[in-house]
């Protein structure tokens, strides 16, 4: 994957890696703002069944 978009992107050499770095950290932004947080109303493991132990 990291490759198909390496070799997708026009430039120099330092602008594809840039460019690169630039487009992944935006997919990671988006999935970790918008849709983690949907799927997570939808996760079973959300809600746990154990309560918190004082000791």
């Amino acid at each position: 994957m990291y490759a198909w978009i390496f070799s997708k992107i026009p430039g120099p050499l330092w602008f594809r890696v840039i460019l690169a770095v630039a487009l992944i950290a935006g997919a990671v932004l988006l999935l970790m703002t918008y849709v983690f947080p949907w799927l997570s109303q939808y996760s079973p493991w959300t809600e746990s069944t154990i309560g918190l132990m004082l000791l």
